[in-house]
């Protein structure tokens, strides 16, 4: 972790804030680096961070039986992992009415015609899911009154410039410094 800053007081602070915050969301194991640049006389927040590697996107085919009744005009989802269940029902109540969706027990799901597509349907992605909470975190760090910023993140990398001024081509520049050592580290 490096925390740049004219101040040597303030990035120590800053520093501080940081960990505090990615210590309460349990981010600190998710983190593989972190560069962030402060400077209140500009204003300016730099920061960028690499996210570790996470697991490939779940589909509803891995976790689930995706089957298509003809007689019954109706698709049976037999869920074979409880816990992605909450995911599935969250993302059909989203796609479908609730009366469209019959659950008769805990694992099965019924819908009315041929939804045998919903197999390819992604039930959980962790990069997506880490990523959002990275970006809450940032939100969470970022200095109040800092409404104009700038996202420059890139695969695994979350970058933001944050301000209330106009965004300056040297921060730019500062940020793909950044990026450039983060990619390569």
């Amino acid at each position: 972790m490096l925390v740049e800053c004219y101040d040597e007081k303030g990035a120590e602070v800053y520093e501080m804030i940081i960990k505090q915050i990615f210590q309460d969301l349990v981010l600190g194991p998710s983190v593989e680096d972190l560069k962030a640049y402060v400077d209140p006389r500009e204003p300016v927040f730099i920061l960028a961070i690499k996210m570790k590697k996470t697991s490939g996107a779940k589909n509803l085919e891995d976790v689930a039986k995706v089957t298509y009744k003809k007689e019954d005009d109706v698709t049976d989802i037999f869920v074979e992992n409880e816990n992605y269940l909450p995911n599935i029902l969250k993302k059909l109540w989203f796609m479908y009415s609730r009366e469209d969706i019959y659950q008769p027990t805990r694992f099965n799901i019924e819908l009315p015609g041929d939804q045998s597509e919903l197999a390819s349907m992604v039930v959980d992605d962790p990069h997506s899911n880490l990523q959002r909470r990275i970006y809450d975190a940032i939100f969470r760090i970022l200095p109040e009154g800092f409404k104009i910023i700038k996202d420059m993140s890139e695969k695994s990398i979350v970058a933001i410039i944050a301000t209330d001024e106009l965004i300056k081509d040297d921060w730019v520049e500062k940020m793909e410094v950044y990026l450039s050592e983060l990619n390569n580290s």
